[in-house]
């Protein structure tokens, strides 16, 4: 089941690549010129990641992993979907980065090391799997001990209510322990058109990432509502229910693992 879901979404992201969607979006130059700015939004880096080994999680698209590398970063990007990593591919020829691209799913990782990453950070992806557990279990197996963990999530409310409003209010169609796939919307801004979806509560977001030797350090609700867009666009939508949820978590100490104080000096916030 875990790899029919993967060969869906996965196609479902070759073919948003093919119709040149927003979703899909490369960094611009005027961005990569000053990517901290742009990776260190909450101040989450302020020594910045130059020299450290950073996991671009189901990042492919030409962003992400441009970003970190211009940033000093050595950077590997891992993407189930092939035509998201050729992006990344296109930019690092582009832009003369060294960009690590592996295809693969975010729940197994088999060619990555354990303790092989000073920071993992992933954009908003964990609704395109079931299991929750096993991505966590993944990202603290190839994290180092005191590495950090920055991920963004779509809010478990965002994905429990209607796309557009009804009545001049937008509306819970699904229950809050809803099993399996949600239904396949079309023509959202808050969901990708085809994509299964699968919704995670804050128990397992949160409280997840505890089980997984993780120390939550910050919590963020990144802020995209504006009353004056019109009724049913992302930004509309946004001023009710905030559709993002952005975690910075630090993998705790493990004994069996050597810690590097270098790390801890590098990324201690």
């Amino acid at each position: 089941m875990m790899k029919k879901i993967s060969k869906h979404n996965a196609q479902v992201w070759d073919r948003i690549v093919a119709q040149g969607s927003g979703f899909a979006a490369k960094a611009s130059t005027r961005v990569l010129s000053d990517p901290h700015k742009h990776i260190n939004i909450y101040n989450w880096l302020p020594q910045g990641v130059h020299g450290r080994k950073v996991l671009c999680l189901a990042a492919g698209g030409g962003k992400h992993a441009p970003l970190y590398a211009a940033a000093g970063a050595n950077v590997t990007v891992l993407d189930v979907s092939e035509a998201m990593l050729e992006r990344d591919q296109e930019m690092a020829r582009q832009h003369g980065f060294s960009i690590r691209c592996i295809h693969g799913c975010m729940t197994q990782m088999p060619l990555l090391q354990d303790a092989e990453f000073d920071l993992v950070m992933q954009p908003v992806s964990a609704c395109y799997i079931q299991e929750l557990d096993l991505l966590y279990q993944e990202v603290a197996r190839v994290l180092k001990p005191g590495g950090l963990y920055i991920v963004q999530h779509k809010q478990p409310v965002s994905l429990q209510c209607g796309a557009f409003p009804k009545q001049g209010a937008y509306w819970v169609d699904h229950e809050a322990r809803h099993k399996g796939p949600l239904p396949v919307v079309r023509g959202s801004e808050h969901r990708e058109e085809g994509a299964l979806e699968f919704l995670h509560p804050l128990e397992d977001l949160l409280g997840g990432l505890c089980r997984r030797s993780f120390v939550i350090e910050d919590v963020r609700e990144p802020w995209h509502g504006k009353s004056t867009a019109p009724a049913g666009s992302f930004f509309h939508r946004s001023q009710s229910i905030p559709p993002y949820i952005a975690i910075k978590a630090r993998r705790r100490m493990d004994s069996r693992i050597a810690f590097s104080p270098i790390l801890a000096e590098t990324l201690d916030v």
